[in-house]
């Protein structure tokens, strides 16, 4: 391994998220040759590349041939194993040996037979027979069991119960009868038209409909408290209490969903993020996210048409499967013979579409980080050139100015300007002002001020000025920006901050007369905007506490008798507190200000001495 491939995998590591998932190793020549699942990805992969002498020789080796890092995001450690197995029976990746063996992972089945049983079973036989699951443990399959059996009397016998071998009275009753786990249909106590009710209330708690169960063991426990059967009746409570924490089914495989491929796009101006979801024989097989340059303008249904035909042409080795699921149809299904599209509404076809646009959002989010680390100048561009275009400029606002006022019930009222060059704060540039015309809380006012003094003076001085003045308010500061600039003879665009009941930036306000621009909360230029916003406020408020402070200090040293300004000022650049003047010896006051002056300031802070 080189150092840049060093370096490169610290990066692809750096990068993972905190999440489970699955993560794909692959060598020089593309091959994958390890698949593994961990609870928190980053972590996980990480631990490989740590000197530990725990590490065997297997992983010294694997850890060498590593070049890329490849990586599936889900929502829980089980959705982790249950993918992992699945990729690894479909790569069969080199260094997957110990995993390697045809076990699968267990179901529950209900079979397809008079008086069907409700077993476990570890493989899928397409012969009418209900499957649920899989469970990602036997363990978790065995309490699902246990727990059915329990509320539900079922056989568990392997007679074959035909309605003419029952009728010849070849069978009799044993001891799960007579100990209430089952009514005997063996020998005619019980009807094939009630046990199918049983089966059926079995097969709403194995999909997740748990309301037909409750309704039976509330009842059940109400009619056994009718009779003063309490102890029946605990037991119906305590089955409740079980059924309040029975757990779902995995999204990763399915019983009914058999092969399918899934797509989902996320178009982002002059690219697309295709994310591509493999099924077959009802297990995810393959996940990838692509970027693509989309080329044809911002009609998404022709996005997605492209998007299908790259992922066939490069992944999908030429061929779909019968169904596609889509987030929306593509705009022309003459490419794509004998596939049908599908737009799901509901159900575990819309659970893999949201996986599947979850996955791409992810690795969007990782790969516009990705860019941003390696090659900060350029996504600084993309970021400024967005801005352009939101607020239809004539050339991208490198450098943005942003005002805010602050005060406290008109009380020290000072404004504060915050400069962005590129993108980044630019703190030496930034300027406080001390308002000095106005008289009590006048925001408009205010701001009128401080924008006449920065921009005449930049003019007076022949200073850059920016290529975008920001407000910290909406049309009401805009007006007054607009106005000065106007009297000033300055074409400088503005732009306003609108807020949420919550103060956070959803919206901005453009030109003038102001027009309105929606943001995704989640774009980049959105949160350059709320930095900027937060940047203001903060320098804003620090500096008025900042005054707020020498004032009261100020008007305590001033109410001492015979004590003025000039002295006000060495006793603070001597003793920097008000607390350690209070505490200094007339000595030490008598060396700094004369002893007249000691005695007054002592008296006043000490009178009782």
């Amino acid at each position: 391994m080189t150092p840049s491939d060093k370096n490169s995998l610290r990066e692809q590591v750096a990068l993972l998220p905190l999440k489970p998932g699955v993560y794909q190793f692959v060598d020089r020549s593309g091959t994958i040759i390890y698949v593994g699942k961990a609870k928190s990805l980053r972590k996980r992969v990480a631990s490989y590349f740590v000197q530990s002498k725990e590490h065997s020789a297997k992983v010294r080796v694997l850890v060498r041939q590593i070049v890329e890092i490849r990586h599936i995001v889900v929502d829980s450690e089980t959705d982790a194993l249950l993918l992992e197995n699945s990729l690894i029976k479909s790569l069969q990746p080199r260094y997957n040996i110990l995993l390697k063996d045809d076990k699968t992972y267990p179901w529950i089945v209900v079979r397809r037979e008079h008086f069907p049983r409700v077993q476990s079973t570890r493989q899928l036989v397409r012969d009418g027979s209900q499957y649920f699951g899989p469970y990602g443990s036997v363990m978790m399959q065995h309490s699902v069991l246990e727990f059915i059996r329990e509320v539900v009397p079922l056989r568990t016998c392997k007679l074959d119960l035909a309605p003419e071998k029952i009728a010849r009275g070849r069978y009799s009753v044993c001891l799960q009868y007579h100990i209430g786990n089952c009514k005997g249909p063996c020998v005619g106590l019980q009807s094939e038209e009630d046990y199918a009710r049983q089966v059926e209330l079995v097969a709403s708690i194995l999909k997740g409909d748990l309301r037909p169960v409750r309704n039976y063991l509330e009842t059940s426990m109400a009619r056994a408290a009718a009779e003063l059967k309490f102890e029946q009746a605990q037991r119906f409570k305590q089955r409740l209490d079980a059924l309040d924490n029975y757990a779902g089914r995995s999204v990763i495989v399915s019983a009914r969903i058999v092969d399918v491929d899934v797509f989902s796009l996320l178009p982002d101006d002059e690219v697309a993020w295709c994310n591509f979801v493999r099924i077959r024989h009802g297990s995810v097989v393959g996940v990838q996210t692509v970027k693509l340059t989309t080329g044809i303008g911002n009609d998404e249904r022709d996005m997605l048409t492209l998007a299908i035909q790259h992922m066939v042409e490069h992944i999908a080795d030429g061929k779909l499967a019968r169904e596609v699921i889509v987030p929306f149809l593509p705009s022309t299904t003459l490419l794509f013979d004998g596939v049908t599209f599908t737009v799901p509404k509901r159900g575990e076809k819309l659970d893999l579409l949201e996986f599947s646009q979850k996955s791409a959002r992810i690795y969007r989010a990782e790969q516009l980080k990705n860019l941003e680390i390696r090659n900060p100048e350029r996504h600084t561009e993309r970021l400024l050139a967005a801005m352009q275009k939101e607020l239809g400029l004539d050339r991208p606002p490198r450098h943005i100015e942003c005002f805010d006022n602050s005060n406290l019930q008109g009380a020290h009222p000072v404004a504060s300007c915050v400069v962005f060059r590129d993108g980044k704060p630019s703190r030496k540039e930034y300027r406080h002002f001390n308002i000095k015309t106005v008289e009590g809380p006048d925001d408009y006012a205010s701001m009128r001020e401080v924008v006449y003094r920065r921009y005449s003076r930049l003019m007076e001085e022949g200073a850059e000025l920016p290529d975008l003045i920001i407000a910290d308010g909406g049309k009401g500061q805009m007006g007054v920006i607009h106005e000065v600039l106007e009297y000033l003879g300055l074409d400088i665009p503005i732009a306003g901050l609108a807020k949420d009941d919550r103060h956070r930036t959803a919206e901005l306000l453009c030109g003038y007369p102001p027009l309105l621009v929606g943001l995704r909360p989640t774009s980049p230029l959105f949160h350059l905007l709320t930095h900027i916003q937060d940047e203001v406020h903060r320098f804003a408020i620090s500096f008025h506490r900042q005054k707020r402070s020498k004032a009261f200090i100020h008007s305590e040293l001033e109410q001492i008798p015979g004590i003025g300004e000039k002295t006000i000022r060495e006793l603070l650049q001597h003793f920097r507190t008000v607390s350690r003047i209070k505490s200094a010896s007339i000595e030490e006051l008598a060396a700094l200000v004369g002893r007249a002056k000691a005695h007054k300031i002592r008296e006043f802070f000490h009178p009782e001495e």
